[in-house]
């Protein structure tokens, strides 16, 4: 079901080029025989092993399930216990009612696999897991964690406690935390299915800075370039979360506290631009050498690794600025106010988009058509974490509280900037109609000018005819409902294309002028391109893969250097704005067609999803939003920092840290986003 990352493997491999012996086996997900034990560490003697398989006999005899056990020494590719878990349980074909226990007895992880459809609930399998298994992994029991694993399944079946038999601890998980647990797994698992399976037979992945040639030449190009890919997303979303926790400590403490975090950021995103222009080097017309590729996709993939090794350094100093498990109480207060004020806003956001809907067409408005109904989603959730956390306090879980406390921030503040984006829309289409007619009476004029000019070949003409065609289009689309934005494209295009006839009769003086007087509304339509793109990824980050995003950075460099180059070049500024704006569009459908996909996956899990994802979503306290949100990933489940055997951002996000899995790990210190709390999720360490 998950597949996270597969970084975790270079230093295994590093260690290997460089002759340094391994401390244990490293093992891929496997493929299960007609035996129900499979023990590739070697830890079972002959008994241990007949005395599971008595286990698992009852259980089948009993309930008709099943279970395999799986003992390694580490889990790779992926190096997540329940990522690796859930691909081998998928490449096996295990059903409904097979359960799958696989224990990494060297890294110490295990995870207890079930199908969510299947007869043993996922709150009943994480008790199985907390109540049952750990203790005695705990306590080198190998076999004795099988056998209890047997029999709480039985007991969950038969409706029975399911530590009837015996076990350690209480578990202790308040209910609201469970359920969103639960809707959390069934969620995760869902998104990944389909990268699960492209990624099932690939190769291990490799750090390009091993420095080994040979290490590298034993990638195939096209997971390279995948690695690249995943490594893009992943970074850029470790900078987004981590830019939002920025943006919460500078308002509690000010910008002196804060210097060293945001030199950090700024460390990250620079080293993320350069991965940004290698990707959009990779994606142009342009063709590339298989070693330009693989050259390119490697240096990729090496900046990112920077860019959260940049935000990792400055992990532990930030989470003890934030100290939320000792200020839990006083947060949620403050949270609680923001979240009415933001709530409070829901309606106004609703009817200045329905008095936008009656002056703008649909297409002008697709990029905050839903936020009032995204927003909503994210202030559910929100609602949801801070009453969890409420009970985490009144419990003494602080740690938990602090986890809760992130998410609900990160919530609220996508619930604003969701709402920002339809009044900032708003005032960008107003302002590119009212440019409309200056943008008609440049081409009026550039019309005369080619009119009075010798066409002795006569291609003049036909650009004469294309002009008023386009002019004559714009004139008639504007007397309805329309996007003012496209139809200043369309303008633009018609300047650029009678400009190149013109340009042989206008001195550079005149060139100038007529570079300067389009330049302003070249600069602010790409603004409002770009705007609405960097609005629409980020409040829907969990979906959006790596072209939007690069896009969307290359559009954002050009809109930069189109701004630094408007006082001293404006012809070149004008090239750099236009092409801003193409990239930020491009950004934008691409964007789309990624939101798209992902409610339309089987199952549909999505925003526009039906089926079981859709019931989820009415019940889920805002679930689907922060799911697509990227909320929940990046600030409740995903492994942070190098707690998930890849790489993080101080945002959480980081490469390697991805979606967490179905993984129950928690953030770990090395995370700025995290807390140094341990969110349970199912399995974990012992």
């Amino acid at each position: 079901m998950r597949a996270r990352s597969l970084w975790a493997l270079s230093a295994v491999t590093a260690a290997l080029v460089l002759g340094t012996p391994a401390a244990a086996f490293a093992t891929d997900p496997v493929q299960l025989g007609s035996g129900r034990v499979l023990d590739e560490a070697g830890v079972l003697t002959g008994s241990d092993t007949t005395e599971i398989e008595s286990a698992i006999d009852s259980l089948n005899n009993e309930s008709g399930a099943d279970l395999w056990v799986v003992y390694v020494d580490e889990f790779t590719n992926p190096s997540d216990a329940a990522e690796w878990t859930n691909s081998t349980a998928e490449a096996n074909g295990l059903g409904p009612s097979q359960y799958l226990l696989a224990v990494a007895t060297e890294q110490r992880t295990y995870y207890l696999s079930g199908a969510t459809d299947g007869p043993v609930s996922n709150e009943q399998l994480a008790q199985i897991e907390q109540q049952l298994v750990q203790p005695r992994l705990s306590d080198d029991d190998w076999a004795g964690a099988a056998v209890a694993a047997a029999t709480g399944l039985g007991n969950a079946i038969a409706g029975e406690d399911v530590a009837a038999s015996g076990g350690g601890g209480d578990g202790g998980v308040s209910n609201s935390v469970v359920w969103l647990v639960i809707g959390a797994i069934v969620v995760i698992g869902i998104i990944v299915i389909a990268a699960t399976l492209r990624r099932r037979n690939k190769k291990k992945a490799v750090d390009p800075r091993a420095g080994e040639p040979a290490e590298l030449a034993a990638v195939e190009t096209a997971d390279l370039e995948r690695q690249a890919g995943s490594a893009l997303v992943e970074t850029d979303d470790a900078v987004k979360t981590s830019q939002e926790e920025l943006g919460f400590a500078l308002a509690q403490y000010g910008e002196e506290s804060v210097t060293t975090f945001r030199t950090a950021i700024d460390s990250a995103k620079e080293a993320l631009s350069r991965a940004f222009t290698i990707k959009q080097k990779l994606a142009d017309a342009e063709p590339d050498t298989e070693q330009q590729v693989r050259a390119w996709n490697a240096e990729i993939i090496r900046l990112c690794i920077d860019a959260n090794d940049a935000l990792d350094r400055e992990a532990e100093a930030f989470d003890e600025l934030r100290q939320l498990e000792k200020n839990a109480p006083a947060a949620v207060a403050a949270l609680r106010a923001e979240h009415q004020q933001v709530t409070e806003r829901l309606g106004a956001a609703a009817a200045g988009l329905q008095s936008l809907s009656a002056r703008y067409d649909a297409a002008s408005l697709s990029t905050v058509a839903d936020n009032v109904e995204q927003a909503q989603e994210r202030l559910a959730f929100a609602a949801e974490n801070l009453a969890a956390a409420d009970e985490d306090i009144a419990a003494g879980q602080f740690g938990q509280a602090a986890v809760d406390i992130r998410a609900s921030e990160e919530a609220i503040d996508q619930a604003a900037m969701l709402l920002n984006a339809i009044d900032r829309l708003g005032a960008d289409l107003d302002k590119a109609q009212a440019s409309i007619s200056d943008a008609i009476g440049d081409l009026r004029s550039d019309l005369q000018l080619a009119r009075s000019q010798p066409d002795p070949d006569g291609s003049l003409v036909n650009v004469i005819r294309a002009t008023e065609t386009a002019v004559a289009e714009v004139e008639q689309k504007r007397t309805g409902a329309h996007n003012p934005l496209d139809l200043l494209r369309q303008l633009e295009a018609a300047n650029t294309s009678i400009d190149g006839i013109l340009q042989q009769v206008r001195d550079a003086q005149a060139q100038l002028q007529r570079a300067q007087s389009q330049l302003g509304h070249a600069l602010s339509s790409a603004g409002a391109q770009v705007s609405a793109a960097e609005d629409y990824i980020t409040a829907r980050r969990g979906a959006v893969g790596a072209d939007a995003r690069t896009r969307l950075a290359e559009a954002g460099r050009n809109l930069v250097q189109a701004q630094q180059l408007a006082a001293s070049d404006p012809v070149s500024a004008l090239t750099y704005a236009q092409t801003s704006n193409q990239l930020a569009r491009a950004a934008i459908d691409s964007a789309q067609a990624d939101v798209s996909g992902f409610g339309m996956q089987p199952g549909g899990y999505g925003p526009m999803g039906g089926g079981m994802m859709g019931g989820q979503q009415q019940s889920g306290g805002g679930m689907m939003g922060a799911i697509l949100g990227g909320i929940l990933i990046n600030s409740v489940l995903s492994g942070g920092g190098r707690s998930g055997g890849g790489f993080g951002g101080f945002g959480g996000g980081g490469f390697g840290g991805g979606f967490g899995g179905g993984s129950r790990s928690g953030r770990s210190a090395g995370s700025f986003g995290g807390g140094g709390t341990r969110s349970r999720r199912g399995g974990g360490r012992f």
